[in-house]
């Protein structure tokens, strides 16, 4: 057999007929035979001449000649009949192997002139070769207990042929435990194997021997056998069965390390070493199912050795093998199923879409603060999440769809009560036991002018003493603002009003920035007792917000009037002159001196004293009516001319003080009271003690009603201190009385018969008023003096009921301004 053209040879060949077409450009056209493999040797494939047009004598003169591309010359030309013939023998096997097209191309080279011709050649497939096996004997053990449908794969055949040629069908002879099925791979691959069809018995027949042939499509058919000896092995006969072919078991996804999952058990009916099983995983069992468990080889036992997850794997298919010790080795299988359950091991997750912007406090409800979503990795009810808001938050959460939510607001927002919120919004899942996750969203709220300035008082007083100095601070009112920035700066500034006729701006100045008040010049009691100034505290927002607060300002009484004395009258002189009898006894009234003084309170109480006397033994003053009396009996040895100075104070600090003369006329002969200085009858005793009566009636009258008033009060802040826990005397629970903003006192001065009578009133809003009585113990008719009319309706009435009833009697009355208030 000629040795086929190698790579190289080929190579060469190429190159050197593609030299020598680039020399002489002279290429005609192609031909194409077909003939079939194994013909003889000069057998005539074609006429070349005919074909190529070519006379028999230019077959010879020309040298034509036939070069073949395979490097084997399989053709030649008979220059004398012109044909193409077969010049050594062809296998189509042998030249293209098992491809469906085999050509063998062909150069035909004639010269002078040179010319190239090629010629194609196809050679047909013949079914020239019998399809055959690797091997002529194919032995096989076979354990007598296998059982029926168990496949045994055979050797396949080869057939070199292509096409119908090719191997077509196996055959196998006739056996009554077997028969053969052909299984048909990718690529039209045939692969027969045998299947026992039924037990087998080794008592019966030891040895099967089948012969197994293969046939080929061709025409005539050619076919191959194999000889198949079956050896039926009498050892360990029984295969290991599983209890089970199936075994179910659910495990919790929590199951700990060492956790038992399930003791599958296989049983083997033969005995001793054929009887004894090892159990192991399926071959082809998963490094994901090798990693998590792990069986014992010699119970079977399953436990767990690595952690499950649900949310990775749900279940797991597990092939068991148990195999027994025998010769050979015989194989049992079930499959394991573990289904993992699932445990709420996943606790749900907030996520926050958007984050919160700030808001203004008047932002209208449902305005959308936030976007919310929420996830469980769990499945089931363990996967099923919700959410909360805490209570008493002006939010909610709004559903918008696959667990998303929107964070609206729900309520007036507020940022003086709360600046910013920190809202914990709670996840919890529908798992048992449930869990849950909290997040916390801060929400600012922006600040709305929405909040006047409050001043920490709704009034103030202030108590300013007079004779004060000019520039000095009065007060300082202070107002505070529950809003932020700007909205929250408050400026001061006082109101116009009028204070007797006068702008109060003439009196006070206030400082804007920190509400300050002070006075313009100094105050005097005695002109101006209590003025009341309104401030404004405006903030510096848009639009500015305001509120209002009234200062009351209380002046205070200074020591700063001497007492003045109205009896004995100053226009009489310097000197006062009186007469008493030489016959008086002790405790005799000569007269009585009387002073009053332009402040109040303490600074007003007099005190009388004697500082010089003719004779001090004679004469005594008491100390809080001025009364001068005899100490004792006037005796025929006193001198008939006395002298006495006294000395008026008040209580004030310092001291103010003021004397008066008393020369004193005692009398022989003289026996009644020196009483007519106006030439009248002796009446005045009888109307002065008219005048006592009434007076004692009006004080019982104020005394009676300020009881009352008082008593009614006490049980109104009782009542208030049982359902506050706290007693105070407030304004508003005398609105149910007539005047409550009056303030009644009344102060007297007795020794004796009264002598003295001072009624003060008040009112917050104007002056309070004054008015003082006294009675002259020296005067004729022991009539008032009237001095100051009073502007106050409530007390000209009261005056004038009683000077209706005392026509003769002559009032005194002095505008005072009060120091306190009820």
């Amino acid at each position: 057999m000629t040795k086929r053209m190698g790579y190289r040879d080929w190579r060469w060949l190429a190159l050197w007929w593609h030299h020598f077409f680039l020399l002489w450009s002279t290429i005609d056209g192609q031909t194409r035979y077909t003939i079939s493999e194994e013909l003889k040797q000069g057998s005539v494939v074609g006429n070349l001449a005919k074909d190529l047009g070519l006379g028999l004598s230019e077959f010879f003169d020309r040298k034509l000649r036939v070069a073949s591309e395979a490097g084997k010359q399989y053709f030649s030309v008979d220059s004398g009949k012109g044909e193409l013939i077969v010049n050594e023998r062809i296998d189509r096997e042998t030249l293209c192997g098992q491809s469906a097209s085999c050509v063998l191309p062909l150069q035909v080279v004639i010269e002078n002139p040179l010319q190239l011709y090629r010629v194609e050649v196809e050679i047909q497939d013949m079914n020239d070769n019998s399809p055959s096996f690797p091997s002529k004997q194919h032995p096989l053990e076979i354990a007598e207990t296998t059982a029926a449908g168990v496949r045994f794969p055979l050797e396949s055949a080869q057939d070199p042929d292509v096409g119908s040629n090719s191997l077509k069908s196996y055959i196998l002879s006739k056996d009554e435990c077997f028969t053969l099925k052909v299984k048909e791979l990718s690529g039209g691959r045939k692969v027969p194997e045998l299947v026992l069809t039924k037990a087998l018995d080794r008592e019966k027949k030891t040895v099967h021997h089948l012969l197994l042939t293969v046939v080929d499509g061709g025409n005539p058919v050619r076919s191959g056998t194999s000889q198949i000896t079956i050896t039926v092995l009498d050892v360990n006969d029984n295969v290991p069965v599983f209890e089970n072919a199936v075994y179910k078991v659910s495990v919790s996804e929590k199951s700990a390390e060492g956790t038992f999952i399930v003791n599958p058990r296989a049983t083997d009916a033969d005995d001793g070493q054929n009887g004894q099983i090892e159990y192991s995983f399926g071959v082809h069992t998963p490094d994901s199912v090798l990693s998590v468990f792990e069986i014992d080889f010699l119970t079977g036992k399953i436990i767990l050795k690595g952690q499950l997850d649900f949310e990775s794997a749900a279940n797991y298919e597990i092939d068991i093998s148990a195999k027994d010790k025998g010769s050979p080795r015989m194989e049992g299988h079930c499959s394991v199923q573990v289904d993992v359950a699932d445990v709420n091991d996943n606790s749900p997750e907030i996520i926050l879409t958007s984050k919160p912007s700030p808001l203004r406090e008047d932002a209208p409800s449902g305005t959308v603060v936030a976007l919310i979503s929420a996830r469980d990795l769990d499945s089931g009810n363990n996967g099923k999440v919700t959410l909360q808001l805490p209570r008493g938050y002006p939010f909610s959460l709004k559903p918008s769809f696959s667990n998303n939510y929107a964070l609206v607001t729900s309520g007036v927002l507020d940022r003086e009560s709360f600046s910013e919120y920190n809202i914990e919004i709670t996840a919890t899942d529908s798992g048992s036991p449930p869990l849950t996750t909290k997040k916390t969203i801060t929400v600012s709220i922006i600040d709305v002018n929405d909040n006047p300035p409050k001043f920490s008082q709704s009034s103030y007083n202030v108590y300013l003493k007079e004779n004060g100095l000019p520039g000095s601070m009065l007060s300082s009112v202070s107002a505070f603002d529950l809003d932020f920035g700007d909205n929250a700066k408050i400026s001061y500034s006082i109101l116009d009003s009028k204070v007797q006729d006068v702008s109060v701006s003439s009196y006070v100045y206030m400082n804007t920035d920190n509400g300050s008040i002070y006075s313009m010049h100094s105050f005097d009691y005695e002109k101006l007792k209590v003025f009341q100034i309104l401030v404004q505290a405006k903030d510096h927002g848009s639009p500015s917000l305001s509120s209002n607060a009234t200062v009351y300002v209380f002046i205070l009484d200074e020591n700063d009037n001497a007492p003045a004395v109205i009896y004995p009258s100053a226009a009489l002189g310097s000197l006062s002159h009186q007469k008493m009898p030489r016959s008086a006894k002790a405790g005799y009234l000569i007269t009585k001196v009387t002073a009053v003084d332009a402040d109040s309170g303490h600074n007003a109480w007099i005190s009388y004293k004697l500082v010089e006397a003719t004779d001090t033994s004679l004469f005594s003053v008491n100390l809080y009516t001025g009364e001068v009396r005899t100490k004792r009996a006037v005796s025929e040895q006193d001198d008939s001319s006395q002298r006495l100075l006294i000395d008026i104070q008040d209580d004030g600090e310092p001291v103010q003080s003021a004397t008066v003369t008393l020369a004193i006329l005692v009398e022989d002969g003289l026996h009644e009271p020196i009483l007519d200085l106006r030439q009248k009858a002796p009446e005045p005793s009888k109307k002065s003690g008219r005048i006592a009566l009434y007076l004692i009636i009006s004080l019982a009258s104020v005394s009676v009603l300020s009881l009352v008033t008082f008593v009614i009060l006490a049980v109104k802040c009782v009542r208030n201190s049982r359902s506050s826990g706290s007693c105070c005397m407030r304004r508003d629970d005398l609105d149910g009385y007539k005047n409550p903003n009056r303030n009644l006192q009344i102060q007297l001065n007795t020794d004796g018969p009264i002598k003295y009578v001072e009624v003060l009133g008040e009112d917050m809003l104007s002056q309070s008023q004054s008015f003082r009585s006294y009675l002259s113990p020296m005067s004729e008719f022991s009539d008032f003096t009237f001095v100051k009319p009073s502007s106050t309706t409530d007390f000209k009435e009261m005056i004038n009921v009683l000077d209706a009833s005392l026509p003769d009697s002559a009032w005194t009355f002095e505008s005072q301004q009060v120091s306190g208030k009820l």
